[in-house]
């Protein structure tokens, strides 16, 4: 490949804008949703304002400089894209800095010169699920003193973990429906006492059930279970996106979501939007949110003590949590008028048909000026202890 139209060094500090990587893709299951908010990222960055660097993870980890085209990232043909559609090399490779007294990207080939492609100030991560949302690429970042937007290492963890961030919910006084968690020492050590566990949680909180991966997203890997006949099925399928498994209570109400954006004076958030059940499919899945587009009602018809509660509820999850930047706060209305907390999501949906901008829309914030809001607050904020 030719080197030619890389990205160049930049020049001196005081006169060149901040560089943005968009970094995406990665090795979860959620691979195809990650390079989908890429796309709608790159298309918001302000250019007048920042230098935009995108640099895509493949499913086998290898980091690569891909095409500035958002146009490309878009779903087709309800099939998500993904980092190998739009790499610009089959063999070449980014690395990022881990010194931090040097912000440097570098790029490679074999047989070639690495080349600089200059200083990067902030990286835009819109990486899901496990190997990217969850802490990990965080410490990356941390270690290599690099501005990032979003949560920090301990945040994207436990937001990640749907276990443990019930465990800190509760600590802090939020409501959490009934859950039992498998975790895979379980399993191994005897599978029929792991199982007879979820079904005596059925017999206690009766049916249906949801199983879950423990540590992913998108509803992938979620099964809504009706009876005994089918819990088998959904472990296993649960069990393909992560060993640990939580099942869940079905809790009956309205599914409620909010968003919490970080200001300059602090955490605020957006009008809360509602879920409606999809009329296409059992729940609210993988398919009702990206590939049928199953709208959501935004603002939510909720009474204003409702709406300043929920609210009010989802700054208390993002401080609980320790989170910084942005997150989406899931809630069940019950049918005793009830706010129970569902989930965090650290690293939201963001592509442009996703709730967390619909909601931010309404309550005055457009897209792009979203996505500037994250950035800016990202450059403010330093790496290290905080």
């Amino acid at each position: 490949m030719s080197t030619e139209n890389l990205p160049q060094s930049p020049e001196p500090q005081q006169s060149r804008k901040p560089r943005v990587a968009v970094v995406f893709g990665g090795r979860s299951s959620e691979h195809g949703i990650s390079t989908v908010t890429a796309g709608a990222v790159l298309g918001a960055v302000d250019r007048t304002k920042y230098d935009v660097l995108p640099i895509g993870i493949t499913r086998d980890g290898r980091w690569v400089l891909t095409a500035d085209e958002p146009e490309r990232m878009a779903i087709a043909d309800r099939r998500t894209p993904e980092v190998a559609d739009v790499a610009e090399s089959g063999e070449g490779g980014v690395v990022l800095p881990v010194d931090p007294a040097n912000r440097e990207v570098v790029y490679s080939e074999p047989g070639a010169v690495p080349k600089a492609l200059g200083e990067v100030d902030v990286v835009f991560p819109v990486l899901h699920g496990p190997y990217g949302e969850d802490g990990t690429l965080q410490g990356l970042l941390e270690l290599s003193g690099v501005p990032y937007v979003g949560c920090g290492v301990l945040a994207s963890a436990v937001g990640q973990d749907k276990e443990y961030m019930k465990r800190v919910f509760t600590s802090f006084g939020l409501k959490v429906g009934p859950y039992v968690v498998i975790r895979p020492r379980e399993w191994e050590r005897d599978e029929s006492a792991a199982r007879k566990k979820i079904v005596d949680f059925a017999g206690e909180h009766g049916w249906p059930l949801f199983v879950k991966p423990a540590r992913a997203g998108s509803s992938i890997g979620i099964t809504k279970v009706d009876g005994l006949a089918g819990l088998d099925e959904a472990i296993a399928e649960a069990q393909r996106h992560d060993p640990k498994i939580i099942v869940e209570a079905a809790l009956s109400g309205r599914e409620i979501e909010c968003g919490v954006l970080e200001f300059e004076g602090g955490p605020r958030a957006s009008v809360p939007a509602e879920i409606p059940p999809p009329s296409a499919h059992a729940y609210y899945d993988f398919d009702a949110k990206y590939i049928d587009s199953t709208p959501g009602v935004v603002p939510a018809p909720l009474t204003d003590e409702e709406t300043a509660e929920v609210q009010r509820l989802a700054v208390e999850a993002f401080d609980a949590a320790a989170c910084e930047g942005l997150v989406r706060a899931d809630f069940f209305l019950t049918d005793e008028g009830e706010f129970v907390i569902n989930e965090i999501n650290t690293l939201p949906g963001f592509t442009p048909i996703s709730m967390y901008p619909k909601m931010w829309e309404a309550s005055g914030i457009s897209y792009p000026e979203l996505v500037d809001r994250l950035i800016q607050a990202a450059l403010r904020r330093s790496t290290g202890l905080r």
